[in-house]
């Protein structure tokens, strides 16, 4: 198409230039991202639906054609890259506004991992579905998910591993909080190539979770059904 240069985002109507936002997105387009963004704050969106309905939502295509092997890491990095930049944006203003918050996240990746492209995907559709995130990073001895469950007070634990000889230490991480009695105080969520549901069973994690789009839709139903219990308790 040669005329795709001619593209003006404020030229198109609302469910266009979403569409538009979502193609950018896949393309990695950071500009056009925070141009679609400050376009529909300008014509009276909610930060919570600029976020749900044009980056979340790109977000997740790209998300599953990573997983599908239609799109590769240097494309991921670049999508992610687009949307923190749209994100920046609205930050700010979901906290003004007090989008509905989800609920609190602490992810990293396990001891001699230093793997975090998958980690980094969750981290990023998570926040996009309105979850407070606490990234560790790499390669995390049980000390520092222990240190940080204690300061952050988070819903969720995600753990991620890539390579098989570190799967192992997740079960070390989700022992020791046994042994200290705090493992029912948060939903512990694990994730990684290697892993699958029968192993996250095993290690007595409360969901294995295939991708960053079913990570958001897992953490949503277990952080729905914490709080009916709370309310019912």
């Amino acid at each position: 198409m040669s005329d795709e240069e001619e593209i003006i985002l404020s030229e198109l109507a609302d469910d266009e230039l979403v569409e538009q936002m979502m193609d950018d997105l896949y393309d990695g387009m950071k500009d056009e991202i925070e141009e679609g963004v400050n376009i529909l704050l300008e014509r009276g969106w909610t930060p919570y639906d600029i976020l749900t309905k044009a980056l979340v939502a790109g977000m997740t295509i790209v998300g599953h054609d990573f997983r599908d092997g239609i799109l590769f890491v240097p494309e991921v990095l670049l999508a992610a890259n687009a949307m923190k930049a749209g994100m920046a944006i609205l930050k700010p203003l979901l906290v003004e506004t007090g989008a509905p918050r989800m609920g609190k996240m602490v992810i990293g990746t396990v001891k001699g991992d230093i793997h975090d492209i998958g980690k980094n995907l969750v981290a990023m559709m998570m926040e996009g579905a309105g979850f407070e995130v606490v990234d560790l990073g790499i390669n995390n001895a049980v000390e520092a998910y222990l240190e940080a469950l204690e300061s952050e007070q988070p819903d969720i634990l995600g753990m991620s591993a890539l390579l098989t000889t570190t799967m192992p230490y997740m079960k070390v991480v989700i022992d020791t909080l046994i042994a200290q009695g705090k493992r029912d105080d948060y939903i512990v969520l694990v994730g990684g190539a290697p892993l699958n549901e029968e192993f996250g069973r095993a290690i007595g994690a409360d969901a294995y979770c295939r991708d960053a789009a079913v990570a958001v839709e897992t953490a949503k139903e277990f952080v729905a059904r914490k709080h009916n219990q709370m309310a019912a308790g």
